[in-house]
């Protein structure tokens, strides 16, 4: 079988692992899904033993009369064989899936989920965590009193992956889970176990992580094993090592090296993902390969036989792998590796198309969930768009350039043409310079990475020389960072697209054309101005569908609205208006979604710009209305993090206030009451601004990311009585006092949610919660920027997109909800 047709069985296991994971979600038994693919597999097979039986006997028939084996039944056989090891790769995956899914089902976790209870856990990590809030030790705030305290740990809140290995203290079989816990972030490394009491809520089947975990006591932190335990120190050291550097350059260089992106800032990876240059810190083939080969090549210098080297380039990708944390591509990477190198081993190297077949097809057998995975689908479409189109690509470009060029600029082209359809996905738009971007800047990258990596390694044993080489890559790596901010502040870097899987299978189809046009064999002059004719068409429509789009909803958004929960993503930024004045509640994480909110609506000035705490995903919006402010409201500061969103505020011209429970004041004809924090609160999501709103029109309460323990403070220290509107706590995590949203008893909802999130906002829970309070549900993931308009004894809703949720549906546009009160 060709390499080529290898990837067939390939596909079809993916498609086969994304419906299986996800089929409890829809009611779909997962058994006779995986008996009816065994079933068809082997039927397959036993179509493919027969007639290679027959062909045999024919082949000998023909042979003997001196005449040729008939083509027709060569292709037959070969077609049989194809589906059968198809339909078999997909049966394992399959079966993998359901065992899992079993396994998730049957474990003690469940009952105390489903009972709602607290239990004892202890979870191992399994990645790399995330910050979620700095929790900043006193000092830091800069008061000479504290300045003794500066060794102390700085506690974070970090959201964790993991393995559930033992519920109150008895061994279970293992299932994933993920918590979001408020620990020292040096201590969590890979394999480090977690002790603490929690509250369980189950995920949907198609989420990786089995159940999510809330945190009702500090975590008890065991050391990882000896043999993963070098590891974490290496980064840590790593990292401190590289925050020496000065600028954007430092913050880069661990995530050249070891994919450590914690020291990104935000307007920085906005600008890398901008220019499509955000795949240089993602470790994957790339590093893999250079690791195996420098493995390979040490091995053989030192006169060592090729199976030797063999191993000693799996031990070194061993470690490689241990060092950066098995993130998706990392795995995918290695795996492809340890094929090629098996292959190498055996005498037969493999084609680099059939070890990525191979390794997509195992690894969707160990963990199924990766074929639901953004960055295991990017790191595979991208590996295959080198394997299959760099070449092509730059001996087509050799026509018209020098070569070396030409393979400069066909590698990263072959790339993101690849990985464009699914990058549509998560981001309805074409960035326009992603390959001038990646010409300037990939050639630097490997120069970093290598820089980055022997320095990481020679830290521990020659810090001085491991900071030279650290010093080396903050070259390439500060180059890197220039072009991401040049290119992304360019105007036209973002080309709109139909958004979802039509703007997909659109841009791929139309990407299929063009390659056919370039790199096919000469067509007919008629069937190649056919083609040239369907792409222009195909290109224009999905322009004046989106631009038209666009146009129409600008021309059809509400004059009157009052309150607009704007889509930025996964993140808050809410705007209320009266009369001639307006108020904004956060600004989201990036500046440009704010921008095309207040564009939309029609917004240039803001009278009240509150800010209830200082997470990136409320306060990293900033830059979009420096400038645009009067007044800003805001809780307890918390250093340098509230310093990044105030100080350019204040240049701007901004007036900054301080305020704690009982602040209010007016906005038009509408009044404010700040509800929440009280003082001495420690700056944090308990710490939100939380903002009660009375109109002529409507009643609200905007929560901010309040968690359960501050809302039940705040339902004993205010008197807060039913509303018309929520806006609800931290994107509708599940970390929620029921009391609450049924004293509220609000009429609408407004969840400000990105898609496809990673941590299930809304939660289920949190869904249910508000269906039994009757309360409508609306959705920014869903239905885009929602604006509220006063009617008669009620709201009228509009939004770009419409959508709705399963709790409670949110009304098409201009459709009356609920009823005021009063």
């Amino acid at each position: 079988m060709g390499t080529a047709r290898l990837a067939v069985p390939a596909v079809v296991a993916w498609a086969a692992a994304w419906a299986v994971v996800a089929a409890p979600d829809a009611g779909v038994p997962v058994a006779p899904v995986v008996i009816g693919l065994w079933v068809a597999a082997a039927a397959a097979l036993a179509v493919a033993i027969v007639e290679r039986q027959r062909s045999r006997a024919r082949g000998a028939a023909a042979r003997s009369a001196g005449a040729a084996p008939g083509r027709l039944r060569r292709v037959v056989r070969g077609s049989a064989a194809g589906v059968a090891l198809a339909l078999t790769a997909a049966a394992l995956v399959a079966s993998s899936a359901a065992i899992a899914l079993e396994g998730r089902a049957a474990s003690p976790l469940a009952e105390h989920a489903e009972q709602r209870t607290t239990v004892g856990v202890m979870v191992e990590l399994t990645a790399a965590p995330r910050v979620m809030v700095s929790r900043q030790p006193d000092w830091a705030l800069g008061t000479a009193a504290d300045a003794p305290e500066q060794n102390a740990p700085a506690t974070e809140s970090m959201r964790i992956e993991g393995r559930l290995i033992a519920v109150d203290g008895t061994s279970v079989a293992p299932i994933p889970v993920s918590a979001v816990v408020e620990a020292d972030p040096r201590l969590l490394q890979l394999g480090a176990r977690l002790a603490f009491d929690a509250r369980a809520s189950p995920e949907e089947s198609a989420e990786s992580a089995a159940y999510r975990l809330r945190a009702q006591s500090a975590p008890e932190v065991a050391s990882p094993p000896a043999w993963l335990a070098w590891s974490g120190g290496l980064r840590t050291g790593f990292a401190d090592a590289a925050a020496r550097l000065d600028g954007d350059g430092g913050a880069l260089v661990p995530g050249l090296a070891i994919g450590d992106t914690s020291a990104v800032s935000v307007e920085l990876d906005a600008a890398m993902k901008a220019s499509s240059l955000s795949h240089l810190t993602a470790v994957s083939g790339a590093n893999c390969a250079i690791i195996t080969a420098a493995a390979f090549a040490l091995a053989a210098a030192m006169g060592l036989r090729r199976g030797i080297r063999v191993v000693f380039a799996l031990v070194a990708l061993a470690g490689f792998v241990a060092l950066v944390t098995p993130e998706s591509s990392v795995v995918r990477a290695a795996v492809m590796a340890v094929v090629v190198l098996v292959a190498i081993a055996a005498g037969r190297p493999g084609g680099g198309l059939a070890a990525l077949a191979l390794a997509v097809v195992v690894l969707l057998v160990v963990d199924p969930w990766y074929a639901r995975d953004y960055g295991f689908a990017l790191s595979v479409c991208a590996t295959a768009g080198l394997l299959l189109l760099a070449a092509p690509l730059s001996r087509a470009l050799a026509r018209v350039m020098p070569v070396p060029l030409a393979v400069m600029l066909g590698v990263p082209l072959a790339a993101q043409l690849a990985c464009q359809p699914v990058l549509v996905l998560l981001d309805p738009a074409i960035a326009s310079y992603g390959v001038p971007a990646n010409l300037l800047a990939a050639p630097a990258a490997p120069v970093g990475t290598v820089a980055g990596l022997v320095g990481c390694l020679l830290l521990p044993v020659l810090p001085s020389i491991g900071f030279a080489a650290l010093q080396l890559a903050w070259l390439p790596a500060q180059w890197i960072a220039v072009v991401a901010h040049t290119t992304s502040a360019l105007p036209g870097g973002r080309v709109p697209w139909l958004p979802d899987a039509p703007g997909a299978l659109l841009l791929a189809a139309c990407t299929a054309l063009v390659l056919r046009l370039v790199l096919g064999p000469p067509l007919a002059p008629r069937v190649r101005a056919a083609v040239v004719a369907l792409l222009v068409a195909a290109v224009a429509v999905q322009l004046g569908v989106v631009a038209g789009g666009q146009w129409i909803t600008r021309a059809t958004r509400p004059g009157d609205w009052e309150v607009a929960a704007c889509d930025v993503g996964q993140g808050d930024a809410v705007l209320l208006r009266s009369g001639d004045e307006v108020a904004l509640i956060d600004v989201g994480p990036d500046p440009a979604a704010m921008s095309r909110c207040l564009d939309l609506l029609g917004v240039d000035r803001i009278d009240l710009l509150v800010l209830t705490h200082w997470d990136a995903d409320h306060v990293a919006g900033v830059d979009a209305v420096v400038g645009r402010v009067d007044t800003v409201l805001h809780g307890p500061i918390d250093g340098a993090r509230s310093s990044r969103a105030l100080d350019p505020l204040v240049e701007g011209g901004a007036d900054t206030v301080p305020v704690t429970a009982g602040a209010h004041g007016l906005l038009g004809s509408t009044r404010w009451r700040v509800l929440w924090p009280v003082p001495d609160v420690d700056p944090g999501n308990d710490a939100s601004v939380v903002l009660e709103v009375v109109s002529p029109s409507y009643h609200g309460v905007f929560l901010g990311d309040l968690g359960e323990d501050a809302q039940r403070r705040m339902m004993t220290d205010s008197r807060i009585g039913w509303v018309d509107l929520v806006k609800v706590a931290h994107h509708g995590s599940a970390d929620q006092r029921d009391a609450l949203y049924e004293r509220l008893d609000a009429r609408v909802g407004l969840i400000g949610v990105g898609a496809d999130n990673g941590y299930g906002h809304p939660t289920d829970r949190l869904l249910e919660l508000l269906e039994r309070t009757g309360t409508t549900v609306l959705r920014t993931d869903r239905s885009g920027t929602i604006a509220l308009s006063p009617v008669d004894g009620g709201m009228r809703v509009w939004s770009e997109r419409g959508g709705g949720d399963r709790a409670s549906p949110t009304p098409p546009d201009a459709e009356r909800v609920g009823a005021t009160r009063g």
